[in-house]
Protein backbone atom coordinates (compact mmCIF):
# COMPACT_ATOMS: atom_id res chain seq x y z
CA UNK A 1 0.00 0.00 0.00
CA UNK A 2 1.34 3.21 -1.11
CA UNK A 3 0.48 7.18 0.61
CA UNK A 4 0.49 8.53 -2.78
CA UNK A 5 0.37 7.04 -6.09
CA UNK A 6 1.79 9.79 -9.00
CA UNK A 7 0.17 8.86 -12.68
CA UNK A 8 2.52 10.31 -14.74
CA UNK A 9 6.70 10.81 -15.39
CA UNK A 10 6.87 14.03 -16.94
CA UNK A 11 8.25 16.87 -14.87
CA UNK A 12 5.17 17.36 -12.64
CA UNK A 13 4.91 13.87 -11.91
CA UNK A 14 8.61 14.03 -10.66
CA UNK A 15 8.32 16.96 -8.98
CA UNK A 16 4.74 16.33 -7.19
CA UNK A 17 6.71 12.70 -6.61
CA UNK A 18 9.81 14.61 -4.85
CA UNK A 19 7.24 16.89 -2.56
CA UNK A 20 5.73 13.73 -1.49
CA UNK A 21 8.43 11.74 -0.54
CA UNK A 22 10.29 14.48 1.41
CA UNK A 23 7.40 14.95 3.31
CA UNK A 24 7.53 11.26 4.33
CA UNK A 25 5.19 9.44 2.20
CA UNK A 26 5.68 6.21 0.67
CA UNK A 27 5.26 7.20 -2.69
CA UNK A 28 5.50 5.80 -6.32
CA UNK A 29 5.46 7.35 -9.75
CA UNK A 30 3.68 5.11 -12.65
CA UNK A 31 3.97 5.58 -16.44
CA UNK A 32 4.93 4.24 -19.83
CA UNK A 33 6.47 7.32 -21.19
CA UNK A 34 7.62 10.76 -20.61
CA UNK A 35 5.66 13.18 -23.11
CA UNK A 36 6.46 16.34 -24.29
CA UNK A 37 9.60 16.66 -22.61
CA UNK A 38 11.63 14.18 -23.97
CA UNK A 39 10.98 15.62 -27.39
CA UNK A 40 12.73 18.71 -26.33
CA UNK A 41 15.89 19.15 -28.05
CA UNK A 42 17.21 22.12 -25.40
CA UNK A 43 15.82 23.94 -22.39
CA UNK A 44 16.73 27.24 -21.87
CA UNK A 45 14.44 29.12 -20.25
CA UNK A 46 14.18 27.38 -16.66
CA UNK A 47 14.99 29.01 -13.57
CA UNK A 48 19.05 28.24 -12.44
CA UNK A 49 20.10 26.46 -15.82
CA UNK A 50 23.90 28.09 -16.79
CA UNK A 51 23.59 26.53 -19.89
CA UNK A 52 21.28 24.40 -22.26
CA UNK A 53 20.01 20.61 -21.29
CA UNK A 54 17.86 18.73 -23.57
CA UNK A 55 14.63 17.60 -21.78
CA UNK A 56 15.60 13.93 -21.97
CA UNK A 57 18.68 15.12 -20.00
CA UNK A 58 16.15 17.27 -17.30
CA UNK A 59 14.19 13.99 -17.18
CA UNK A 60 17.00 11.86 -16.34
CA UNK A 61 17.92 14.28 -13.11
CA UNK A 62 14.93 14.21 -11.88
CA UNK A 63 14.43 10.44 -11.75
CA UNK A 64 17.57 10.22 -10.38
CA UNK A 65 17.13 12.55 -7.49
CA UNK A 66 13.48 11.31 -6.22
CA UNK A 67 14.77 7.51 -6.91
CA UNK A 68 17.66 8.43 -4.79
CA UNK A 69 14.98 9.76 -1.87
CA UNK A 70 12.94 5.99 -1.94
CA UNK A 71 10.46 7.10 -4.69
CA UNK A 72 9.47 3.82 -6.82
CA UNK A 73 9.20 4.69 -10.72
CA UNK A 74 7.36 2.06 -12.59
CA UNK A 75 7.39 1.66 -16.07
CA UNK A 76 4.22 0.21 -16.98
CA UNK A 77 0.94 1.58 -18.21
CA UNK A 78 -1.94 2.82 -16.20
CA UNK A 79 -5.22 1.40 -17.90
CA UNK A 80 -7.62 2.82 -15.06
CA UNK A 81 -7.76 4.04 -11.59
CA UNK A 82 -10.70 2.98 -9.32
CA UNK A 83 -12.14 3.64 -5.73
CA UNK A 84 -13.26 0.90 -3.07
CA UNK A 85 -11.77 1.66 0.25
CA UNK A 86 -8.96 2.96 -0.74
CA UNK A 87 -7.68 4.14 -4.77
CA UNK A 88 -6.58 1.23 -6.78
CA UNK A 89 -4.20 2.19 -10.00
CA UNK A 90 -4.67 -0.11 -12.08
CA UNK A 91 -1.76 -1.72 -15.17
CA UNK A 92 -1.20 -4.26 -17.15
CA UNK A 93 1.75 -5.92 -14.31
CA UNK A 94 -0.75 -5.16 -11.55
CA UNK A 95 -2.58 -3.13 -9.29
CA UNK A 96 -1.30 -0.62 -6.43
CA UNK A 97 -3.79 0.55 -3.54
CA UNK A 98 -2.69 3.81 -2.20
CA UNK A 99 -4.27 6.55 -0.28
CA UNK A 100 -4.19 9.84 -2.46
CA UNK A 101 -3.94 9.89 -6.29
CA UNK A 102 -2.12 12.50 -8.17
CA UNK A 103 -2.96 12.85 -12.05
CA UNK A 104 -0.05 14.08 -13.94
CA UNK A 105 -0.18 12.83 -17.28
CA UNK A 106 -0.45 15.27 -20.45
CA UNK A 107 -3.34 15.73 -22.38
CA UNK A 108 -4.48 13.45 -24.37
CA UNK A 109 -3.55 13.56 -28.28
CA UNK A 110 -4.77 10.62 -29.99
CA UNK A 111 -7.52 11.29 -32.92
CA UNK A 112 -9.34 8.73 -34.57
CA UNK A 113 -10.83 9.70 -38.35
CA UNK A 114 -13.18 7.16 -38.54
CA UNK A 115 -16.54 8.58 -40.79
CA UNK A 116 -19.39 9.05 -38.59
CA UNK A 117 -17.61 8.05 -35.56
CA UNK A 118 -17.88 12.12 -34.07
CA UNK A 119 -21.51 12.38 -35.32
CA UNK A 120 -22.57 9.56 -33.31
CA UNK A 121 -20.84 10.72 -29.75
CA UNK A 122 -23.00 10.32 -27.25
CA UNK A 123 -25.69 8.47 -29.53
CA UNK A 124 -24.02 4.64 -29.45
CA UNK A 125 -20.06 6.25 -29.57
CA UNK A 126 -18.92 6.26 -25.98
CA UNK A 127 -15.71 7.03 -24.41
CA UNK A 128 -15.71 5.76 -20.64
CA UNK A 129 -16.99 2.35 -20.01
CA UNK A 130 -17.54 3.14 -16.53
CA UNK A 131 -19.80 5.66 -17.01
CA UNK A 132 -22.05 4.45 -19.80
CA UNK A 133 -21.53 0.24 -19.89
CA UNK A 134 -24.65 -0.08 -17.90
CA UNK A 135 -26.99 1.41 -20.83
CA UNK A 136 -25.75 -1.59 -23.03
CA UNK A 137 -26.35 -4.39 -20.63
CA UNK A 138 -26.87 -7.76 -22.75
CA UNK A 139 -26.23 -5.82 -26.02
CA UNK A 140 -23.59 -6.16 -28.48
CA UNK A 141 -20.95 -4.04 -27.91
CA UNK A 142 -17.49 -3.20 -29.45
CA UNK A 143 -14.53 -1.83 -28.14
CA UNK A 144 -11.92 0.38 -30.40
CA UNK A 145 -8.26 -0.13 -29.82
CA UNK A 146 -5.36 -2.62 -29.17
CA UNK A 147 -3.84 -2.27 -26.36
CA UNK A 148 -4.08 -3.04 -22.56
CA UNK A 149 -5.91 0.24 -22.49
CA UNK A 150 -8.88 -1.42 -24.68
CA UNK A 151 -8.56 -4.75 -22.80
CA UNK A 152 -9.45 -2.96 -19.96
CA UNK A 153 -12.66 -1.11 -21.05
CA UNK A 154 -13.64 -4.68 -22.27
CA UNK A 155 -13.42 -5.99 -19.26
CA UNK A 156 -15.55 -3.90 -17.26
CA UNK A 157 -18.02 -4.07 -20.28
CA UNK A 158 -17.92 -8.07 -19.81
CA UNK A 159 -20.08 -7.41 -16.57
CA UNK A 160 -22.98 -5.75 -18.73
CA UNK A 161 -22.86 -8.41 -22.09
CA UNK A 162 -21.03 -11.27 -23.13
CA UNK A 163 -21.27 -10.15 -26.56
CA UNK A 164 -18.23 -8.21 -26.80
CA UNK A 165 -15.37 -7.54 -29.67
CA UNK A 166 -12.21 -5.45 -29.56
CA UNK A 167 -11.82 -4.16 -33.17
CA UNK A 168 -8.23 -2.59 -33.59
CA UNK A 169 -9.09 -0.92 -36.94
CA UNK A 170 -6.24 -2.60 -39.05
CA UNK A 171 -3.44 -2.05 -36.33
CA UNK A 172 -1.91 -4.76 -34.99
CA UNK A 173 -3.02 -6.29 -31.21
CA UNK A 174 -0.78 -5.76 -28.89
CA UNK A 175 -2.03 -5.83 -25.54
CA UNK A 176 0.38 -7.60 -22.70
CA UNK A 177 -2.61 -8.79 -20.47
CA UNK A 178 -5.19 -11.60 -21.27
CA UNK A 179 -7.55 -10.95 -23.16
CA UNK A 180 -11.60 -11.65 -22.42
CA UNK A 181 -13.41 -11.23 -25.88
CA UNK A 182 -12.91 -11.69 -29.39
CA UNK A 183 -10.77 -9.43 -31.48
CA UNK A 184 -11.04 -8.20 -35.50
CA UNK A 185 -8.04 -6.86 -36.81
CA UNK A 186 -9.70 -5.70 -39.85
CA UNK A 187 -9.98 -1.95 -40.95
CA UNK A 188 -13.37 0.33 -40.54
CA UNK A 189 -14.34 1.79 -43.04
CA UNK A 190 -17.26 3.61 -41.53
CA UNK A 191 -19.20 3.83 -38.16
CA UNK A 192 -22.97 3.48 -39.58
CA UNK A 193 -26.02 4.94 -37.88
CA UNK A 194 -28.25 8.13 -38.53
CA UNK A 195 -29.82 8.58 -35.28
CA UNK A 196 -28.28 6.13 -33.14
CA UNK A 197 -25.14 3.64 -34.11
CA UNK A 198 -26.09 0.81 -35.64
CA UNK A 199 -22.84 -1.02 -36.79
CA UNK A 200 -19.47 -1.19 -38.49
CA UNK A 201 -18.49 -1.04 -42.42
CA UNK A 202 -15.43 -3.23 -42.45
CA UNK A 203 -12.78 -3.27 -45.03
CA UNK A 204 -13.79 -6.45 -46.58
CA UNK A 205 -17.00 -4.67 -47.49
CA UNK A 206 -18.96 -6.56 -44.74
CA UNK A 207 -21.01 -5.36 -41.97
CA UNK A 208 -21.21 -5.83 -38.13
CA UNK A 209 -24.27 -5.07 -36.20
CA UNK A 210 -23.60 -3.00 -32.69
CA UNK A 211 -25.22 -1.31 -29.93
CA UNK A 212 -22.59 0.47 -28.43
CA UNK A 213 -18.76 1.46 -29.60
CA UNK A 214 -16.52 2.30 -27.14
CA UNK A 215 -13.35 4.45 -28.22
CA UNK A 216 -10.04 3.46 -26.37
CA UNK A 217 -7.28 4.24 -28.70
CA UNK A 218 -3.44 4.06 -27.57
CA UNK A 219 -3.05 4.93 -24.19
CA UNK A 220 -5.89 6.53 -21.20
CA UNK A 221 -5.46 10.01 -20.57
CA UNK A 222 -5.79 12.19 -17.09
CA UNK A 223 -9.25 13.41 -18.39
CA UNK A 224 -10.03 9.61 -19.04
CA UNK A 225 -9.11 8.54 -15.41
CA UNK A 226 -11.06 11.86 -14.32
CA UNK A 227 -13.96 10.81 -15.92
CA UNK A 228 -14.21 6.81 -14.79
CA UNK A 229 -13.81 8.89 -10.78
CA UNK A 230 -16.35 11.27 -11.36
CA UNK A 231 -13.45 13.72 -11.34
CA UNK A 232 -14.82 16.88 -12.61
CA UNK A 233 -13.34 17.65 -15.96
CA UNK A 234 -14.44 21.29 -17.96
CA UNK A 235 -13.20 21.61 -22.34
CA UNK A 236 -10.97 18.52 -21.74
CA UNK A 237 -9.38 20.31 -18.78
CA UNK A 238 -9.18 18.41 -14.98
CA UNK A 239 -10.81 21.20 -12.68
CA UNK A 240 -8.76 21.70 -9.85
CA UNK A 241 -8.92 24.47 -6.55
CA UNK A 242 -6.11 26.27 -5.50
CA UNK A 243 -4.53 23.39 -3.55
CA UNK A 244 -4.37 21.27 -6.80
CA UNK A 245 -7.29 18.75 -5.86
CA UNK A 246 -10.21 17.67 -7.61
CA UNK A 247 -13.70 18.04 -6.80
CA UNK A 248 -12.68 14.42 -5.22
CA UNK A 249 -11.08 13.75 -1.75
CA UNK A 250 -7.52 12.47 -2.10
CA UNK A 251 -7.67 13.03 -6.08
CA UNK A 252 -4.90 16.01 -7.15
CA UNK A 253 -3.68 16.77 -10.57
CA UNK A 254 -1.00 19.02 -12.04
CA UNK A 255 0.38 19.69 -15.56
CA UNK A 256 -0.73 19.73 -18.63
CA UNK A 257 -4.01 18.11 -17.86
CA UNK A 258 -5.62 21.31 -15.84
CA UNK A 259 -4.64 23.58 -19.15
CA UNK A 260 -2.67 26.71 -18.44
CA UNK A 261 0.64 27.48 -20.08
CA UNK A 262 2.36 24.35 -20.97
CA UNK A 263 5.55 24.87 -19.99
CA UNK A 264 8.44 22.94 -18.04
CA UNK A 265 8.61 25.46 -15.21
CA UNK A 266 4.96 25.44 -14.44
CA UNK A 267 4.18 21.44 -14.55
CA UNK A 268 7.25 21.83 -11.92
CA UNK A 269 5.45 24.29 -9.91
CA UNK A 270 2.04 22.34 -10.08
CA UNK A 271 3.21 19.00 -9.81
CA UNK A 272 5.18 20.49 -6.24
CA UNK A 273 1.78 21.99 -4.82
CA UNK A 274 0.04 18.76 -5.66
CA UNK A 275 2.60 16.83 -4.09
CA UNK A 276 2.41 19.21 -0.72
CA UNK A 277 -1.32 19.08 -1.05
CA UNK A 278 -1.66 15.36 -1.41
CA UNK A 279 0.90 14.53 1.66
CA UNK A 280 -1.06 17.06 3.78
CA UNK A 281 -4.62 14.62 2.97
CA UNK A 282 -2.87 11.78 3.90
CA UNK A 283 -1.45 12.89 6.95
CA UNK A 284 -5.01 14.41 8.03
CA UNK A 285 -6.39 10.92 6.82
CA UNK A 286 -4.51 8.94 8.85
CA UNK A 287 -5.03 11.12 11.70
CA UNK A 288 -8.76 10.65 11.48
CA UNK A 289 -8.78 7.12 11.12
CA UNK A 290 -6.31 6.76 14.44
Amino acid sequence: MYDIVVIGRGPAGISAALYAVRAGMKTAVVGSGIGALEKAKLIENYYGLESSLSGAEIQKRGEKQIRDLGVDILSDEVTGVGLFEDFVVETAAGDYPCKSVILAVGKSRKTVNIPGLKELEGRGVSYCAVCDGFFYRGKAIGVLGNGDYAVNEARHLAGFSQDITIYTNGLSYKAKQDNCCKVDTRKILAVLGDDKLTGLHLEDGGTVELDGLFVAVGQASASDFAMKLGVEVVDGNIKVDINNMTNLPGVFAAGDCIGGLNQLSTAVGEGAIAGQRASEYVKRLSAANN
